[in-house]
């Protein structure tokens, strides 16, 4: 792993979110997208050493998955987009490290479909260029976004019956993700993974919940 080049990744990170107005205004968005792009660097240079991918190229592109939201996203459209932009964003940091023309590509081609598999240039979507999608997602199920994820829903305030449709569907809905399709055997695994643990987080609260009001 060439640490100079990741070490230059995460100043230009850095610096793109210090000099943002938007984030500037937003001290919370700015702190969370960085830990976020941390997790998803890490998350993608596990997958790459297992594949034997090219595991700098995989950390960067963690990196650098989400550095549009240094720009606001007012509408649905901007953050369907934030890919595409991102990519655009990367793109003259990337050749200014020097790397090869087709590194640069694939680490954009990555970038770009990671939200819905939309690029706005011509590539192979090859396993590598997955692995930034499926990083993206595994660390969205992961175990900080439990937290967050009841914590956004409000759910300590909600009314006991309303708590366990949320829990239910909740599960309903892990369950159906176990099918979704990820670009390496790496990814499927540690999605697995983190899918069965929140399924067994949620079963133990669904429990907990149904013995709050009878005798079992």
């Amino acid at each position: 792993m060439n640490t100079e080049m990741i070490a230059k990744t995460e100043a230009f990170l850095k610096d793109t979110f210090a000099a943002s107005t938007y984030l500037q205004s937003h001290p919370t968005d700015r702190d969370y997208r960085l830990e976020h792009s941390y997790r998803v660097a890490n998350i993608a240079k596990t997958i790459a050493e297992a594949e034997g991918f090219n595991v700098t190229y995989a950390v960067i592109a963690g990196l650098l998955h989400d550095i549009a939201y240094c720009e606001e996203m007012v509408t649905r459209e901007d953050r369907m987009n934030h890919g595409r932009r991102s990519a655009s964003i990367a793109r003259p940091f990337l050749e200014s490290l020097g790397l090869p023309a087709d590194a640069v590509n694939e680490i954009c081609y990555g970038i770009a479909i990671h939200v819905d598999d939309e690029a706005d240039f011509e590539w192979e979507r090859t396993p590598f260029c997955e692995t930034v999608g499926d990083a993206d997602n595994i660390d969205r199920f992961d175990v900080y976004r439990v937290y967050e994820s009841l914590q956004w829903m409000q759910f300590s305030e909600m009314p006991l019956e309303k708590k366990q449709i949320e829990v239910d569907s909740i599960m309903e809905k892990l369950t159906r993700y176990k099918e979704m399709k990820l670009g390496t055997e790496t990814a499927k695994k540690l999605w697995l993974q983190r899918l069965d643990y929140q399924l067994g987080f949620y079963a133990k609260l669904k429990a907990q919940l149904d013995s709050s009001t009878t005798i079992r």
